[in-house]
C-alpha cells in the first residue's frame, strides 16, 4: 500500500510538470492561432477535426482494452504482456486501414455536402480533413505503445515527450507567422508532421525500454475474441462519449454555423487544459485499480476508489472555481478577440466535466473486472441519449448551451447507475460508502466554498485584473479551508498534518 502509494505520488508529480509546461505554451499558441486563423477558420478546424474524432470512438474503445489487458497481465503472478501487445497492435493496424476507407469516402461525402461550411473554404476545409485522417491514423496505431508505458507506470517519458511536443507547437505558431501560406491548410499540415514524430519517438522508447513491445503474429483466436468482446460491449459508452462532445459539435455547425463552432473549441481547450491535471492523476491511479483487482487486493482497490474520486475532484474545483466566477475576465486577457457565447460555453464545459469526474475511478474499476455487458447496456444507453436530446432541444429554438446541459442531466444518471452496478462487480464495494465519502462531502465543499466566496465578493468594489486576482487568492484560501475541514475525513486529515509537520521540519 505505501510502496503503490509512493508511486502514485511520483508518476502525478512527473505528470503534473509536463502539464504546467505544456498549459504555459498553450495558453500562448492558442492566442495566437485564434488570432491567425480568424474566427470561422478556427471553427472550421474545430469542426472539421472533430467530425474526423467522431470516428474514434473505434480506437477510444481498443485504447481501454489495451490498457486493461496490460495492467491485468502485469498484476498476475505469470503474465504474457509481449502477447497482448502484439495482438493488440494487430487490432489497431486493421481497424486504420478500414477507418481510413470510411473516411476517405462517406466522411468526404459528409464533408463537402452536409456541413455549414463556407465555399470559399471548403477547398482549405478538405485539406484539413485529409491532414486529420492521418492524424488520427497515426495516433490510432501508437495507442499499444502508449498503453505499455502506462502499464509500466514509465510516466517520466510522457513528461519529457510533452516538454518535445510543447516547443514543437511553439515552432507551429512561428511558422504560421513566418510564411504567407494559407494558414489553416498550413496549420493543418504542420499538426499532422508532429503526430508523425510523436508516433516514432513513442515507439523507438518502447522496442527499447520493454522486451515485450516486439511486435509478432499471433495466432491466439481466444485473445483476439477476448479482447475484441471487451472492445465491442465498450464500444457503446465510447461511443456515446464521442456523441456527447464532437457529435454535439456537429450538430452546433448544423444549427448555428462554424463561429458558434469557435466558441465551444475555445471553451473545450480550456476545459481540456484544466481537466488534464485530474487526467494525468487518473493515469497514475488507474493502472494500480486494475493490478489491486487482479491480484485479488479488493480492500486496498476500493479505498482508491473513493479516494481518488474526491482528490481529483477537488483538484478540479480548485482550478475551476476562479475561472466559473471571472470567465469574462479571463478571456479577455487571454485572447485577442473573443467569439460570442464563449464565456456561457466554457461554464457550462467545466460543470459538465465536474460530474464527469465523479464517475472516473467508478469506470476504472468497471474496465478492471473485464464485467461490463450489463455495465455498458445500462450505463452506455443512458449516455447516449444525450446526444437526440440536444438535437431536440436545438430543433426546439434553444441555445448553443443545451447541448451541455443535455450532457450534464444524463451524466448524473450515469453516475447513480455506475454506483448501482458496481456493488455487483467489484467485491466489497459500497455504493452507501461512496455516496457518502464521495457525493455529500463533495457538495458541502462545493457548496459551502461558493456561499464564503459570494459573502467576501459583496464586498470588494475592484475591476479587471485586481478582481480576477483576489478571486484567485480568496477562492484558493476558501476552498482549501472547505477541502480539509468538510472534504476529508480524520483519518485524511491527520495524514495531511504529518505530510506537512514532515515538510517543515526537513526545511527548518
Amino acid at each position: 500500500m505505501l510502496v503503490n502509494n509512493k508511486r502514485i505520488a511520483k508518476n502525478t508529480l512527473y505528470l503534473y510538470f509536463r502539464t504546467f509546461f505544456t498549459m504555459t505554451v498553450s495558453v500562448f499558441t492558442s492566442r495566437v492561432i485564434l488570432d491567425v486563423l480568424g474566427v470561422e477558420d478556427f471553427g472550421i478546424y474545430n469542426i472539421v477535426g472533430g467530425f474526423v474524432a467522431m470516428f474514434s470512438l473505434l480506437s477510444g474503445t481498443l485504447t481501454a482494452a489495451s490498457q486493461r489487458f496490460m495492467s491485468y497481465e502485469l498484476g498476475r503472478a505469470k503474465s504474457d504482456i509481449s502477447k497482448v501487445f502484439s495482438t493488440s497492435l494487430s487490432i489497431h493496424l486493421m481497424l486504420a486501414a478500414l477507418i481510413f476507407i470510411l473516411l476517405e469516402s462517406a466522411g468526404v461525402w459528409f464533408l463537402n455536402y452536409k456541413m455549414n461550411i463556407a465555399p470559399d473554404r471548403l477547398v482549405a476545409a478538405n485539406w484539413v480533413f485529409q491532414c486529420s485522417i492521418l492524424t488520427f491514423c497515426v495516433n490510432l496505431i501508437s495507442i499499444p505503445y502508449n498503453a505499455s508505458i502506462i502499464a509500466y507506470e514509465k510516466m517520466t517519458i510522457f513528461a519529457y515527450i510533452s516538454v518535445f511536443e510543447a516547443v514543437a507547437k511553439l515552432g507551429i505558431v512561428y511558422l504560421l507567422l513566418l510564411f504567407n501560406f494559407d494558414k489553416l491548410i498550413l496549420y493543418a499540415f504542420l499538426t499532422l508532421l508532429v503526430a508523425i514524430v510523436l508516433r516514432c519517438v513513442y515507439g523507438f522508447y518502447c522496442k527499447y525500454k520493454f522486451r515485450e513491445c516486439r511486435f509478432y503474429f499471433i495466432k491466439d483466436k481466444e485473445l483476439y475474441r477476448e479482447m475484441l468482446g471487451f472492445s465491442g460491449w465498450n464500444f457503446i459508452g465510447s461511443s456515446a462519449n464521442v456523441l456527447n462532445s464532437h457529435g454535439i459539435n456537429i450538430l452546433i455547425n448544423i444549427f448555428f454555423g462554424v463561429a458558434l463552432n469557435a466558441a465551444r473549441g475555445i471553451a473545450e481547450q480550456i476545459n481540456t487544459t484544466l481537466n488534464s491535471f485530474v487526467l494525468n492523476f487518473m493515469m497514475a491511479l488507474n493502472p494500480q485499480i486494475t493490478k489491486n483487482f487482479a491480484s485479488g487486493d479488493y480492500d486496498n482497490m476500493n479505498v482508491l476508489i473513493i479516494k481518488g474520486a474526491k482528490y481529483s475532484f477537488f483538484l478540479f474545483w480548485l482550478l475551476s472555481l476562479p475561472i466559473l466566477l471571472e470567465t469574462d475576465i479571463v478571456l479577455k486577457i487571454w485572447l485577442v478577440q473573443v467569439p460570442e457565447y464563449t464565456s456561457i460555453l466554457v461554464r457550462y464545459a467545466l460543470i459538465y466535466t465536474m460530474c464527469q469526474i465523479l464517475s472516473q475511478t467508478l469506470y476504472a474499476a468497471m474496465l478492471a473486472t473485464g464485467k461490463i455487458k450489463e455495465y455498458q447496456i445500462i450505463v452506455g444507453t443512458l449516455s447516449l441519449m444525450a446526444f437526440p436530446t440536444a438535437y431536440i432541444f436545438f430543433f426546439l429554438g434553444l441555445p448553443a448551451q443545451y447541448g451541455y446541459i443535455s450532457s450534464i442531466l444524463f451524466s448524473l444518471f450515469c453516475l447513480l447507475a455506475r454506483m448501482y452496478l458496481l456493488r455487483r462487480m467489484v467485491p466489497n464495494f459500497s455504493w452507501y460508502i461512496y455516496f457518502k465519502e464521495v457525493i455529500c462531502r463533495i457538495v458541502l465543499v462545493v457548496v459551502l466554498s461558493i456561499i464564503l466566496l459570494l459573502i467576501l465578493r459583496s464586498f470588494m468594489c475592484l475591476g479587471g485584473i485586481a478582481m480576477l486576482i483576489s478571486t484567485i487568492l480568496s477562492s484558493l484560501f476558501f476552498s482549501i479551508i472547505c477541502i480539509y475541514f468538510v472534504g476529508l475525513n480524520i483519518s485524511e486529515r491527520q495524514f495531511v498534518l504529518a505530510v506537512v509537520r514532515k515538510s517543515i521540519k526537513k526545511r527548518f
